[in-house]
């Protein structure tokens, strides 16, 4: 079951959130059978939804024999717990769920590291409740130090694993730091964007790699860089980048930052919007903000709308002519993509 919260709904925003909810549900292997949207203004500190709101919640967890109740938004380690004793059901909010479809996700050594920083980064404040059970135990002597004693030791367990792990990232961003210096006489061009824009496509379109392409969210997590080589032997770099989201955990922000050097210190970032998506002016928005909290300084960008052969003539002209310097394509049809391999290759003579 979905849960949403929506102080006010614009244009369908808050269907259109629990539509990507959704999606993010399946690809974690869950199937959605029901959701409730609660509109309050504040939500309560308790609880997240109210007490009325949570009545309703209860009555059809049980109704439709759910396992799991999934919050659109991020829920603090007491809320977690709170409901978690009123339904009865495992609850998870937007954060974890994307942290588990990036662990599930994660391939290489680097990736892995990465999102087991963010999971442990995310878990520590949590531990607290792993020893609710304690509570209930008198007071007295032999029952004050073991809970406390667990609790801490586990808490310094993490702590180290977490320092573990940001050694291990920092050697790994000395190994890219060093790839990178051998190629900074090369321009470079980094694909960003919103999660299934479309990105990998283009990818392997542009530079006939084999980049794994699914129609799930989150298919890509390691940066991967290919070789750009025009007729007159001019070269261009591009690299594949992991995509964004809303709400995008600010642990994985922070944990795939070698990752996300490569879009830090490229010469250009290639913005790839899904033309046929209606909500696509937000996801913009949204790509445009985790640019923001990563770079010192904004990079020149150029806006890609793919996906051309799913939008029809008129609406190709209206981005055309409201993105004067962006290009149309359709990255599976290979339309546009003539043009855009062009822009790169100038740009990289120009910077020889």
């Amino acid at each position: 079951m979905l849960v949403g919260h929506s102080a006010r709904d614009r244009d369908g925003e808050t269907a259109g959130s629990l539509d990507e909810l959704e999606l993010l549900a399946d690809t974690a292997g869950a199937r959605v059978s029901d959701r409730i949207v609660q509109r309050r203004g504040t939500v309560h500190p308790a609880t997240f939804i109210g007490k009325g709101k949570l009545a309703e919640v209860k009555e059809r967890v049980h109704a439709t024999d759910v396992d799991m109740v999934i919050f659109d938004d991020d829920l603090s380690p007491a809320q977690i717990r709170n409901l978690e004793k009123e339904l009865d059901r495992k609850v998870v909010d937007r954060s974890e769920l994307i942290l588990d479809i990036f662990a599930k996700r994660a391939r290489t050594r680097e990736s892995r590291l990465q999102v087991e920083l963010a999971q442990l980064e995310y878990a520590l404040p949590r531990l607290t409740g792993m020893w609710k059970h304690l509570e209930r135990q008198a007071g007295g002597i032999g029952t004050r130090g073991p809970g406390e004693t667990q609790l801490e030791t586990d808490r310094r367990l993490v702590r180290e694993r977490i320092a573990t792990l940001k050694r291990d990232l920092a050697a790994v961003e000395r190994e890219r730091e060093t790839q990178r210096n051998r190629r900074r006489r090369e321009f470079r061009a980094a694909i960003v964007g919103y999660t299934n824009a479309g990105k990998s496509t283009l990818f392997n379109k542009l530079t006939r790699a084999g980049v794994l392409v699914e129609n799930r969210l989150f298919a890509t997590l390691d940066s991967t860089t290919r070789r750009l080589v025009a007729p007159d032997r001019t070269v261009a770099l591009v690299t594949d980048t992991v995509g964004f989201i809303r709400k995008l955990p600010h642990h994985l922000v922070a944990s795939f930052h070698s990752t996300l050097v490569e879009a830090i210190e490229a010469d250009l970032l290639l913005h790839v919007v899904d033309a046929a998506d209606p909500l696509f002016r937000r996801r913009m928005t949204a790509v445009e903000q985790v640019l923001e909290k990563i770079m010192a300084e904004p990079r020149p960008t150029t806006l890609v709308f793919n996906k051309a052969d799913r939008i029809d003539a008129d609406a190709a002209a209206g981005l055309r002519a409201e993105f004067p310097e962006s290009f149309v394509v359709s990255a599976r049809t290979g339309e546009g993509l003539d043009e855009l391999r062009a822009r790169l290759f100038q740009l990289a003579a120009a910077r020889t």
